[in-house]
């Protein structure tokens, strides 16, 4: 096992050291496959964990800034429109420079960026930390599934549905950190600094077991060129899915709050719940995968985020509209890794811009469901917007079953 170059003073020993900390360069040793996909999962869970606790006190910040719901709808538009506006920096930052160098300084600024949330006093200070949230969350989310895509490659077996599941376990934490902060009646800033400095520990500690390099070599495009077919149909698949997640991140709290009058401390079981099962479904998927297929896998996610959605609007009581949940988060569960994992794979452009394609159109979803909500629910009410979303369901499956690629 090489070592790295003992330097000649003990000042170019430190200084190495500083370089090595900052900019996050590999350390010229063998890691261990495990230690590297624990480093990977890592970052996942950071990620993840930064996500729930914003989601997890909406509720409390619509509350403090007296939104109504078509306000909140609109407001939660900045966080997908920052991500949406990256896309094409971050698949090419992450091709030119590697997913390591990005996620190291990325996924950093998330956590501090989310603290900001915090700060917000008005609609419009919320909108712009959500979008500048948003802006470096997407460049975190290239570079770690990027990381994702290869360690797959390391193992030579299917792992990508297992790190979303450490992302699905980090959002069930931070739900449930969530509850904890608002049962110690600290507010969400207070909350949110406490998040930043723990995932600041867990970068620090791992950041150096992350595969260095490249994704890959990509091909030179045009910025406006004809879109790769294969991804578009996998884009518009992500764009189901990701308005489904969409709506359970941004409103089940809501839902449980204002439709199915859950009691304060019982608000946030719509989206444990959900999280909990979405985060089972991803620790399986892979041996589902290997059972069954995609193809049948996402057919079958479809059919489930349909009925768990129209239970949850048929009968919206504390145990029905939880099963409900539950039954979506399974359906939503394993459809964004397999998406994206086949995404690197089918493209014959890298890893990093073929996730960033498919990411562009999914996160329309994230773009338009969250905001469709607010309007509908201030038309009419949130039962009718959540039936709206289920109709994504039957579309994955319709969909799905024509795509080729996951023959």
């Amino acid at each position: 096992m090489a070592t790295e170059t003992i330097a000649v003073t003990r000042s170019s020993n430190v200084k190495r050291f500083l370089i090595n900390t900052i900019t996050g360069a590999p350390v010229q040793k063998e890691v261990p496959k495990l230690t590297m996909r624990l480093a990977v999962a890592a970052f996942y869970f950071s990620m993840g964990f930064c996500f729930a606790s914003w989601a997890s006190r909406i509720p409390d910040i619509k509350t403090r800034l007296h939104l109504s719901e078509a306000e909140l709808g609109s407001v939660l538009l900045a966080l997908p429109v920052g991500q949406l506006v990256t896309m094409p920096v971050s698949g090419r930052l992450v091709t030119k420079y590697g997913s390591r160098t990005i996620l190291s300084f990325a996924i950093l600024l998330y956590a501090i960026e989310l603290t900001n949330i915090g700060w917000a006093s008005q609609m419009w200070q919320l909108a712009l930390a959500l979008f500048i949230f948003g802006v470096v969350g997407n460049m975190s989310n290239i570079s770690v599934n990027t990381q994702g895509v290869l360690a797959e490659k390391i193992y030579g077996r299917p792992i990508m549905t297992s790190f979303h599941g450490v992302w699905s376990i980090a959002g069930f934490s931070g739900a449930l950190v969530g509850l904890l902060m608002m049962n110690l009646n600290l507010t969400p800033r207070q909350h949110f600094i406490i998040v930043a400095a723990l995932v600041f520990v867990i970068v620090l500690v791992a950041r150096k077991y992350l595969i260095p390099g490249t994704s890959a070599p990509a091909e030179k495009k045009k910025f406006f060129s004809k879109p790769d077919g294969i991804l578009v149909q996998l884009g518009i698949i992500a764009f189901c899915s990701m308005s489904a997640e969409g709506a359970m991140f941004d409103w089940s709290g809501v839902y449980f709050k204002e439709v199915v009058k859950a009691p304060g401390s019982l608000v946030i079981l719509g989206y444990a719940s959900f999280m909990i099962m979405m985060a089972t479904g991803r620790f399986v998927g892979d041996r589902i995968i290997a059972r069954v297929g995609r193809k049948k896998l996402i057919q079958v996610s479809g059919i489930l985020i349909l009925a768990g959605l129209l239970i949850s609007v048929a009968f919206p009581y504390l145990i029905t509209a939880t099963l409900g949940f539950l039954t979506v988060g399974f359906g939503v569960s394993s459809i964004i890794p397999t998406v994206y994992s086949t995404a690197a794979k089918a493209s014959k452009i890298g890893p990093g811009m073929a996730l960033a394609s498919v990411s562009s159109i999914g996160f329309l979803g994230f773009l338009l469901g969250p905001p469709v909500i607010g309007y509908i629910a201030q038309l009419a009410s949130l039962r009718y917007s959540f039936a709206v979303v289920a109709l994504f369901g039957l579309c994955i499956t319709l969909i799905v079953s024509k795509l080729k690629v996951m023959d």
